[in-house]
C-alpha cells in the first residue's frame, strides 16, 4: 500500500510503498476514502522539517532539554545515534479521515466490514490507504453524509473540544483570533450554540468566508474596525470568550484578547501562538485562562486509545470518541457546514506536490483533502484482501546452513531500542544478511528496510516463521507479546533472541519451557547485555575468584517515565521492574556465579522505589535499589560487590576499578581511561548470539540460568503482595 511520509532531517516527502498493517484486536482495518490536510497543524511540521538543524533546535526547545538530559545519562555516541536515528526516519502525516472499514478485530461488535467510518489521530488515521483503527478512536458515519465531510471529523473534535472549554451560553459574545481551518470550525460551532462572534484575521478572504458562515462582523487584528464592532454588539462591556486558534511567533492574539474581553470572561487557547501574557491587562481584568488539548477527554491516554477502555458517561461526558460523533452528527443535521471550507481536492498520488504548493504559497487553502484511488467521488469501493492464515509447525529442528553463508536474521518489531542498539551492529556485521523485517505499522517496517538494508518488509509474520532461509528470529516487540512470540519461532525451529523480558507471567514462562520440550529446540537466548558489557567484564577479571560469601549493591536511578510512556500500561505490559529488573538481576547473578534462592522485596509508599533482595545457595546477597525519585544528574546504574577483602566499583559502565588489600600493601586498579560511550554490551552480546548461530554451538547464556532469573524477576510482585521472602526453585 502506500502512505505519505517526511523524513524530518532532510525534509523528504515521499509517497512511499508500505507493508499493509495488520488489523490487531481492538480496532479495524480501514481502507481510506478521504483524508484531510491540516493546514495548521501538519504544515507546521513539514516547515520545521525544511529548516536547518540549528532552527530545528530553536522550533523546539522542549526537545533539546530531552536530547541534553540523554547525554548527561548516555553519553554524547549514544545520544547522537538515537537523535540521528529518529531524525533520519520516515514519520507519517495525518491525523483525520474517513474509510470503509475492510477488516474487524476480535473484540469489535458496533461496526461490521464496509461501514463507513471517521477516524482519528496522528498514529492511526494516517495519509495511507489503510490504517489500523483502535476503538476509541473512530465512530461510523451517520446515514447521508458524505465521506468528504466526515473526513473533518478529527479537526472538527478540536474545535468542539475548544468551545466546550469556553463554555459557551446562550447569548453570550464570543471573539475567535485566527480563521484557518480550526478557527472557522470554531465560529459555526459557537454560532449554533447561541453565541454571537467576532473574527479576527488578517486575511480578507479568511474574514468574508467567516462572515458568510455566520459572524457577525469580522476583520484585520490592526484595524479599528474590530474593536469597534466588539464594542457595538456588546454595548462596551467586551466578549464573554476569545478563543485562540492562531498560530505564529506574534504575542498580538493574547493583547488583543485582554483588551477586548469583559471583566472575568474567559480566554481558551486551541493553536499554538506565542503566550507572553501581559501581567497587569490580564490581572487586572481577572481573567481565565485555559488550554484546549486536543479532542478531548481520552487524547495521550493509551488505555482509553489502544485498550478502548472508555471513561463512564456520568464522569466523562465528552470524550474525544464522543466529540468525533457529536461533530458528525451536527454536519448531518446541517448546523456546521464544511464544503465552503474545501478549497482544493487532490488525488492521494500527488500528495507530494499538493504539500509543496501549499509549503510554497502558490496553493491558497483552507482546507484540502486527499481523495483516494478506490473512491468514486461519492461512493467508496470495498476490494477483498486475504487475510493470511495463522500456521504452527507441531515440531521442528533448526534448518541447515553451509558454514559460509551469511547467517540470515529476521525482526519482529523495529522500535527505538531495536534501530538505536542492536540493528546499527548488525548492519555492519560481516557474515550477517538482515532478511526480512515484520511489524503491525507499516511505516516502521519500511524505515528499517531503508535504514538497515533488509531485504523484505513486512507485517505477515507467519510467512517469516514458515521461511525455511530464515536462521535466526528477533523479538523486539512491547513486553506483553514476547513470550507468545517467542513460542511461535522457536516451533517454527528458529533460534530466538528475545528482548528482555522473557515473561510477564508464570503461566508464560511455563508456556516458553513447554514449548522447548515439545518442540526440542532450546535455541533461545534473552536481551540481558550488560554480562557482556567490556568494562564490566574486565573488572570481573581483575576482582578474580572467591572463596567466601559475596555482598553486592545494586543502585538503579530510574527516573520518572515521560507522560505517555508506554510502560505505564501496567495492566497489558506489567510492572515497569517486571520489564527491565532482569538486567539487574541477570548481572547480580553473572558476577556472583550462582542463580537466586529466594527473593525478598518492599516498596516505598506512594511511589514505584524497590527494595530487592535475592539470597544465593553460598549465603552470598544481592541487594537492587530500584529508584525513581532520584535526580536526573546522577548516574543510572551504580554497583558494589564486595568479598574477600576485595570491592569491585563500576561508575554506570563509564569507569571500573578494583581494590584489594595483599599482605604486602594494598593494591588497586582503575579502568586505563574513560570510554567513548557507555558500553552496555550489546555489541558483544550480539557477536555470542551470531556466533552460535552461525557453529551449531551452545548458546552465549545457558537456558537454566535464562529461566532462573526471569522466575526471579516474577518473585519481586509476589513478594511485594505477600511481604515475605518468595523461595525460588530451581530451573531444571
Amino acid at each position: 500500500m502506500k502512505q505519505v511520509v517526511q523524513n524530518y532531517k532532510s525534509g523528504e516527502l515521499a509517497v512511499l510503498d508500505v507493508p499493509v498493517p495488520g488489523c490487531k484486536p481492538g480496532g479495524v482495518l480501514v481502507r481510506t476514502a478521504y483524508s484531510l490536510i491540516s493546514t495548521g497543524t501538519e504544515l507546521m511540521k513539514v516547515s520545521e522539517a525544511g529548516m536547518s538543524m540549528l532552527g530545528k533546535a530553536r522550533s523546539r526547545p522542549d526537545q533539546v532539554a530531552k536530547v541534553m538530559q540523554s547525554v548527561a545519562t548516555n553519553g554524547v555516541p549514544a545520544t547522537y545515534r538515537k537523535v540521528m536515528g529518529k531524525l533520519d526516519s520516515y514519520t507519517p502525516l495525518g491525523y483525520s479521515l474517513c474509510g470503509v472499514v475492510e477488516q474487524v478485530g476480535a473484540g469489535i461488535d458496533d461496526v461490521k466490514v464496509g461501514d463507513l467510518v471517521a477516524c482519528a489521530g496522528n498514529e492511526h488515521a494516517l495519509h495511507a490507504e489503510l490504517n489500523w483503527v483502535p476503538k476509541n478512536l473512530y465512530t461510523p458515519v451517520p446515514d447521508g453524509l458524505a465521506p468528504r465531510h466526515a473526513a473533518f471529523g478529527t479537526v472538527g473534535s478540536i474545535a468542539m473540544q475548544g468551545v466546550r472549554q469556553g463554555e459557551p451560553q446562550l447569548g453570550e459574545f464570543a471573539l475567535v483570533i485566527g480563521l484557518g481551518l480550526i478557527g472557522q470550525l470554531v465560529l459555526q460551532l459557537l454560532v449554533a450554540s447561541g453565541v454571537r462572534v467576532v473574527g479576527v484575521d488578517p486575511d480578507p478572504v479568511r474574514c468574508e468566508l467567516a462572515e458568510r458562515l455566520g459572524a457577525a462582523a469580522c476583520g484585520d487584528p490592526a484595524s479599528a474596525a474590530v474593536e469597534a464592532a466588539v464594542a457595538e454588539l456588546t454595548g462596551g462591556h467586551g466578549v464573554d470568550q476569545v478563543y485562540l486558534a492562531a498560530g505564529g511567533g506574534s504575542n498580538q492574539p493574547v493583547e488583543l484578547a485582554a483588551r477586548l474581553c469583559r471583566d472575568r470572561g474567559r480566554v481558551v487557547d486551541i493553536g499554538k501562538c506565542r503566550l507572553d501574557l501581559p501581567w497587569n491587562a490580564y490581572y487586572e481584568k481577572e481573567l481565565d485562562v485555559r488550554f484546549s488539548r486536543s479532542y478531548g477527554p481520552g487524547r495521550y491516554d493509551p488505555e482509553y486509545e489502544l485498550e478502548g477502555r472508555d471513561y463512564p458517561i456520568g464522569y466523562v461526558r465528552w470524550t474525544e470518541r464522543r466529540n468525533l460523533a457529536c461533530f458528525l452528527d451536527l454536519l448531518a443535521r446541517g448546523s456546521v457546514d464544511v464544503e465552503p471550507l474545501v478549497s482544493h481536492v487532490a488525488g492521494f498520488d500527488d500528495a507530494v506536490e499538493t504539500y509543496q504548493s501549499l509549503k510554497d504559497g502558490e496553493l491558497k487553502a483552507v482546507a484540502v483533502l486527499f481523495r483516494y484511488p478506490e473512491q468514486q467521488e461519492e461512493e467508496a469501493q470495498v476490494p477483498e484482501v486475504a487475510v493470511p492464515a495463522v500456521r504452527r509447525s507441531a515440531k521442528v529442528s533448526a534448518p541447515a546452513r553451509a558454514a559460509t553463508s551469511p547467517v540470515r536474521l529476521a525482526f519482529v518489531g523495529a522500535g527505538n531500542y531495536a534501530t538505536s542498539m542492536l540493528l546499527p551492529h548488525l548492519a555492519r556485521r560481516d557474515g550477517v544478511e538482515l532478511s526480512t523485517v515484520v511489524t503491525t505499522t507499516a511505516l516502521s517496517a519500511a524505515n528499517a528496510q531503508r535504514k538497515f538494508g533488509f531485504a523484505e518488509a513486512t507485517t505477515d509474520l507467519d510467512a517469516v516463521l514458515g521461511d525455511k532461509s530464515i536462521d535466526a528470529v528477533f523479538v523486539v516487540t512491547r513486553h506483553s507479546s514476547h513470550a507468545e512470540l517467542t513460542r511461535r519461532a522457536l516451533l517454527a525451529g528458529k533460534t530466538v533472541f528475545v528482548e528482555k523480558p522473557l515473561a510477564l507471567t508464570e503461566d508464560e514462562l511455563a508456556g516458553v519451557l513447554a514449548t522447548v520440550e515439545e518442540s526440542g529446540n532450546d535455541r533461545l537466548q534473552v536481551g540481558f547485555n550488560r554480562r557482556f558489557a567490556p568494562l564490566l567484564q574486565e573488572a570481573r577479571k581483575r576482582f578474580g575468584a572467591r572463596t567466601g560469601p559475596a555482598s553486592l549493591r545494586y543502585l538503579v536511578n530510574a527516573g520518572k517515565l515521560q507522560h505517555g510512556s508506554w510502560y505505564l500500561q501496567q495492566g497489558a505490559e506489567g510492572s515497569r521492574f517486571a520489564g527491565e529488573g532482569g538486567h539487574f538481576i541477570d548481572t547480580a547473578s553473572w558476577l556472583l556465579d550462582a542463580d537466586p534462592v529466594s527473593v525478598y522485596a518492599t516498596a516505598a509508599p506512594g511511589n514505584e522505589d524497590l527494595q530487592v533482595v535475592l539470597r544465593y545457595p553460598d549465603g552470598s546477597t544481592a541487594t537492587i535499589s530500584y529508584v525513581t525519585t532520584g535526580a536526573a544528574g546522577f548516574p543510572k546504574e551504580t554497583l558494589d560487590l564486595i568479598a574477600d577483602g576485595k570491592v569491585l566499583r563500576l561508575d554506570d559502565f563509564v569507569r571500573a576499578s578494583v581494590y584489594s588489600d595483599g599482605t604486602v600493601g594494598r593494591k588497586q586498579w582503575v579502568s586505563s581511561r574513560l570510554p567513548k560511550a557507555r558500553d552496555k554490551g550489546q555489541n558483544a552480546e550480539l557477536a555470542a548470539f551470531i556466533k552460535a548461530v552461525r557453529t551449531g554451538g551452545p548458546m552465549p547464556v545457558p537456558l537454566e540460568s535464562l529461566v532462573a532469573t526471569t522466575s526471579a524477576t516474577l518473585a519481586v510482585q509476589a513478594g511485594l503482595a505477600g511481604g515475605a521472602p518468595v523461595t525460588l526453585a530451581r530451573a531444571r
